[in-house]
Order: C-alpha cells, then sequence, then structure tokens
C-alpha cells in the first residue's frame, strides 16, 4: 500500500543515515504545519477570557467578552465520554481463543493483572488527557511503556519500587508526526519526538539494558557538549539554518542542557542498498546521532502505538475533531455578544450632536450646560434592531451543541401528543446515537489495542512472579493472586466493554419495559423463566459482584424467616408458662420462713392472717 515504507536515499554511514531520517522527519512535519495553526487558533478559543488572545481581536468592539461555550461542550463531552467509558470497575474483560484459554482460572489471572497494574499506574488519569486530545485536536496518539519506577528511601538507603509493570503513555499531537496517506496508522511509519535532559539519557543509557542504546553514540554527543564552551560565535553562524525545534539557533539548543531524541519505527527501503528494512525502531539523538537501530522485539510484530479520530476524512489519517467546525460560529458568538454590549453602552451614553456655540462641559449627572442663541444639544438614538441579537445567540449556542454530537435529554424528532416512558426513552436513544458511536469508536480503535499490547508487554518483561488483587465472591473479601508470566501466556484478547455495555444496557432495559408493560408481555408470562430474566438483570445491570441474585433466595429466606417467628413464638409461650419473677421472689421468701419455723408454724400464720380483718402488722 501507498505510505507504509518510508523510502530514504544516500544514508551510507549510521550518521548520514541520522540525517535523512531527520530530514523525513521535518518534511512530514512541515506537512502538518496548516493543520497544527487550526489546532492553535481552537486552543486559543478554549481557553481565551476575553477575545484579546483569539481572531476576535481584529474587529472594532470597545468590549471584548467571550462566551465559552466551546468550552462548555468540550467539558460536557468529556465527562460523558468518560462515565461511558468507565462506567463500574468491570469494564473490560479477556476472552479465549481456545477452551484451555477461556478457563476460569486464566481469565481470572489475566483480568486481575490488568486491573492492579492500571490502577497503579494511574490509567484513568491517562486516558482522561487523550481524551480531551480525542475532542480538542480531533485526534488522540498513546503508547504503551514497560517501566521500571523506583527511589531510594532517604533513612534506610533502600531501593523501593514504586511501580513495575506496563503503563499507558499519552503523546502530543504536536510530538508525532507520520504519512497521513498510508492505509492505517500501525502500518505507516511515523516518528515520534521527546526532549529529555542529559541526565535522563544517561539514566537510561547506563540503567536500562532493554532499550539496547549505545554508549558510543551517546558519548559523541556529550562530546560535542563539551567542546561546543570553545567555539565562537562566527564558528558556529554557519549552522544558524539547523533549528531543532524549540531551541532556537545550534548553539542554543547544545547550551540547553536538553536532548532531542527522534524515534522512528516502522519500515523503510534504502534505494542505494536497494535493501527493505522491516518493522525497524532507529532512535537519533540531535539529529545526528543513532542511538539505536534495531528488530521491534513485540511478540505482535507491531509498535506499541495507537491511534484514534474522532471524524475520519477519506485518503486522511489525520482526522477532524468536534470542534472544528464550531470555531467560526464562536467567532460569530463573540461577535454578537460584543455588538450587543457596545449598543447598550451607546445607550448609556449616547454621542451627541452639538450645534452651534455650546461652552465646553462634562456630561454627567445633574451637570450645568451655556448655550448661545443658537446653540443646541441632540443625542443620537441606538438602532433598536441592536438589541435583538438575544434570540440569535440561544440559537447559535443550541446549533453548536447539536453539531459537537453531545449527548442531550431528548433531541430525538417528538411528534404531537403526550408521551410514554417507552417513547420517551426512544427519543433519549436516539439523541444520543452520534454520541455512543464516537465513544465506541474511541473504546474500539484506540483503547482495545493499547490494552492488548500492555498484556504483551508484560508476557515479554516479567520474570519474577507480582501479587494481584482480586475479589472473593464467596467470602466477601480483598485476596491476592501470585501472578507469573505462564499465568499471562494465552491467545485470546482484551475487550473493553464500558461503552458497549453502556448502550446495550440501556436499549435492553428500554425493550424489556415497553414489552413486559404491553398485553405481549401478559400473553408471554407463563412462558419466562423468572431465574432467566434475573441472571441477565445481574449480568446487565453490574449486580454480579454483590452476588444477591441466587436461585430462589426469597423462598429460602422467607422460610428461613418463618423458622425464627416459630421459635420466638416458643420462647415467649414457654415464658408466659413459667412463674413470673414476683412469684418466685414470693417462693423464695416462703421456703426461707419454712426452713426457719417449720411448715406448721407457718401455715397457722398464713390462716390467720387470711382470716383476720386486722392489717398484716397488726396480726
Amino acid at each position: 500500500m501507498v505510505g507504509e515504507v518510508a523510502e530514504i536515499e544516500q544514508a551510507i554511514g549510521q550518521e548520514n543515515l541520522a540525517r535523512v531520517m531527520a530530514g523525513l522527519y521535518n518534511q512530514w512535519w512541515i506537512q502538518r504545519r496548516e493543520k497544527e495553526t487550526e489546532w492553535r487558533e481552537l486552543r486559543n478559543y478554549l481557553f481565551a477570557t476575553d477575545t484579546t488572545t483569539t481572531t476576535n481581536s481584529t474587529l472594532p468592539w470597545k468590549n471584548k467578552t467571550t462566551l465559552p461555550k466551546l468550552t462548555q461542550i468540550r467539558d460536557n463531552l468529556h465527562a460523558n465520554y468518560m462515565d461511558a467509558l468507565f462506567p463500574n470497575d468491570n469494564w473490560m474483560k479477556w476472552e479465549g481463543a481456545s477452551r484451555e484459554d477461556s478457563t476460569i482460572k486464566k481469565r481470572q489471572a489475566i483480568e486481575a493483572y490488568l486491573k492492579t497494574k492500571l490502577k497503579e499506574s494511574k490509567f484513568r488519569e491517562e486516558v482522561s488527557l487523550l481524551v480531551y486530545d480525542y475532542i480538542d485536536y480531533g485526534n488522540a496518539f498513546g503508547e504503551v511503556r514497560y517501566v521500571n519506577e523506583q527511589h531510594v528511601d532517604d533513612e534506610t538507603g533502600q531501593v523501593l519500587t514504586t511501580y513495575n509493570g506496563p503503563k499507558l503513555k499519552r503523546i502530543s499531537p504536536f510530538d508525532i508526526v507520520f504519512n497521513p496517506v498510508a492505509s492505517s496508522f500501525a502500518k505507516s511509519p511515523k516518528f515520534t519526538r521527546y526532549i529529555k535532559s542529559v541526565g535522563e539519557l544517561k539514566v537510561d543509557v547506563e540503567e536500562r539494558p532493554d532499550l539496547q542504546y549505545k554508549k558510543s553514540a551517546f558519548n559523541k554527543a556529550l562530546d560535542i557538549r563539551n567542546s561546543i564552551s570553545m567555539f565562537r560565535q562566527e564558528d558556529i553562524n554557519k549552522a544558524d539554518a539547523y533549528i531543532a525545534d524549540g531551541f532556537g539557533t545550534l548553539q542554543e539548543y547544545y547550551q540547553s542542557g536538553m536532548v532531542e531524541v527522534l524515534e522512528f519505527e516502522g519500515d523503510f527501503y534504502d534505494k542505494d542498498e536497494e535493501k527493505l528494512y522491516k518493522n525497524r525502531i532507529i532512535t537519533i539523538i540531535d539529529r545526528n546521532y543513532i542511538i539505536r537501530n534495531i528488530e521491534n522485539p513485540s511478540y505482535i510484530g507491531k509498535d506499541s502505538k495507537a491511534h484514534v479520530s474522532w471524524r475520519k476524512r477519506p485518503d486522511n489519517l489525520y482526522g477532524m475533531g468536534p470542534l472544528d467546525n464550531l470555531v467560526g460560529m464562536q467567532y460569530r458568538l463573540d461577535h454578537l455578544e460584543n455588538a450587543k454590549a457596545d449598543a447598550m453602552d451607546l445607550t448609556i451614553h449616547p454621542p451627541m450632536v452639538i450645534k452651534g456655540e455650546v461652552d465646553p462641559f462634562e456630561w454627567g449627572p445633574e451637570t450645568t450646560i451655556h448655550l448661545q442663541e443658537d446653540g443646541n444639544i441632540t443625542m443620537l438614538p441606538p438602532n433598536p434592531a441592536a438589541f435583538q441579537v438575544n434570540n440569535e445567540l440561544q440559537a447559535l449556542m443550541n446549533t453548536m451543541e447539536q453539531m459537537a454530537g453531545a449527548p442531550r435529554e431528548a433531541m430525538g424528532i417528538r411528534t404531537p401528543g403526550e408521551k410514554t416512558a417507552f417513547e420517551v426513552q426512544s427519543l433519549q436513544n436516539a439523541a444520543g446515537r452520534i454520541f455512543q458511536n464516537k465513544v465506541n469508536q474511541f473504546e474500539v480503535e484506540f483503547l482495545e489495542p493499547l490494552l492488548n499490547t500492555m498484556l504483551e508487554s508484560a508476557k515479554r518483561n516479567l520474570d519474577l512472579p507480582e501479587l494481584a488483587k482480586v475479589y472473593d465472591d464467596d467470602f466477601g473479601v480483598q485476596d491476592f493472586l501470585s501472578i507469573t508470566k505462564e499465568d499471562l501466556t494465552a491467545r485470546g484478547m482484551i475487550r473493553p466493554i464500558g461503552a458497549r455495555h453502556y448502550a446495550a444496557r440501556a436499549q435492553l432495559l428500554q425493550n424489556m419495559l415497553g414489552v413486559f408493560n404491553s398485553p405481549i408481555g401478559q400473553m408471554i408470562s407463563p412462558h419466562v423463566s423468572p431465574k432467566l430474566v434475573a441472571k441477565m438483570v445481574e449480568e446487565y445491570m453490574g449486580f454480579d459482584q454483590y452476588g444477591f441474585m441466587q436461585d430462589n433466595a426469597a423462598i429460602f429466606e422467607m422460610a428461613e424467616q418463618e423458622k425464627l417467628k416459630m421459635q420466638i413464638q416458643q420462647q415467649m409461650q414457654q415464658q408466659a408458662q413459667e412463674p413470673s419473677m414476683e412469684e418466685n421472689m414470693v417462693n423464695q421468701q416462703v421456703n426461707q420462713m419454712e426452713q426457719q419455723v417449720g411448715m406448721s408454724d407457718v401455715s397457722d400464720l398464713i390462716e390467720a392472717e387470711e382470716n383476720s380483718d386486722l392489717p398484716p402488722d397488726v396480726v
């Protein structure tokens, strides 16, 4: 396919290859500069506090207010995208390619490992930034790296590992270029630009043998920096045409303490050697030295980067964003708002027409104005049509909201008459179809390949067993599994199902309510299994993690309640048959008296007390 192989020539020797590669990067970057200009204009509108920083600054208005409608749409889309992508903790699942790869143990191990690593590496926070790129630029770029983050305890001097595993990294759309006419981003050769300090690069060279960086190339770059201070300005003037992005001249770049790293990934064809190099990683520093030139070690046979575009273009991998077409409407929105504000100012402080001789005065409350015989002052009335723009402003904002594909409660076509709950739900689903399509696109084209790349990276780099958190449904407690490389070795796919589950659940429940609340529901009710319906509701509503839906659970619990009631009633009956506390006390007193004076005397005393009319004390 066209655009899937980078063609180079005159690249004899490693340094010449580095310069040719750097030239190809610069060529692709220049071809994209017009698109970057559009991105910057949109970004200025999103973060503007007034119109002085936007293209509206050229308008001759006194007022400089901006209505942040684009910003509001951006925040609305971001909040709804994140809510749909991560509706609960079970937003992804493992699908094995065979029976052995689909066992409960294998699925539990893979899902538990990934969930633990995603949480520890702050995966959702990174996806949040990528969703912003998806909205702002219409293009989101991410890559997976296997990192081992450590720090030294100041008290003990012990090296502690804070995180070890695959990690998602956002790539700014300004820092990556590729061939936009390739059939897909995965097959396109691409350059990614990184900026590192000299110390950071030295750490990678000396402490990351897995990167396979050449120490000799790094030492050459250091020698240039060490010797640059001996050169005079006129010795470097010949290199002024060489500008590393963001550093100015070559001298300013070398003295900045930073290193520009260009990383090429993909296939390239050397015309001089007539040789095709497949799936290569070439890392260039200072646009002069190749510090790495290896075959991509990934098991899946491609690089670790992924890309998704919001609105796809034909024959062009660079997509459009939901806000790109709305910049002009935002321009008009600010134009009308400031025109209305200026008209209000003219109403409060109207221009005056002075005729004849009028003494100088200051316009204000209770001002005394001296006029000559032919003098006259007239206030020019404003055009009343200037105050009729409020309706147009509201219509513009509503149109912008709809065109961005933001989910709204009722954007579907409404027919006359009252609506049932089923009909309202249908309208809501119809209103969110654009939104649902775009969030599904982000999930399938972007998150899915990144998650599978993270799993592949873990298989390739995991040496020692690691603990992963898992929830024990039987005992309702958190447990830990020891995950090994063999546990992660399986054929299959990780599927993010948050957004698709979100839409399917809404549609399914809507259909269920519509059917069972209709006469058809009454007709088919004898043939519907309550157990299967309960299982379906448990799965689609995410209730399975709580385990409160079990076979005939309500019947067993009711029987248990009845059993408890019977036990309590028996206890109460036994207590009713037994003597009361007062009777027990009287009996105890009688027993004590019998033991002291004898049975006959006590009996005579009691009989005399009962027959006597006198009070007991007298007797």
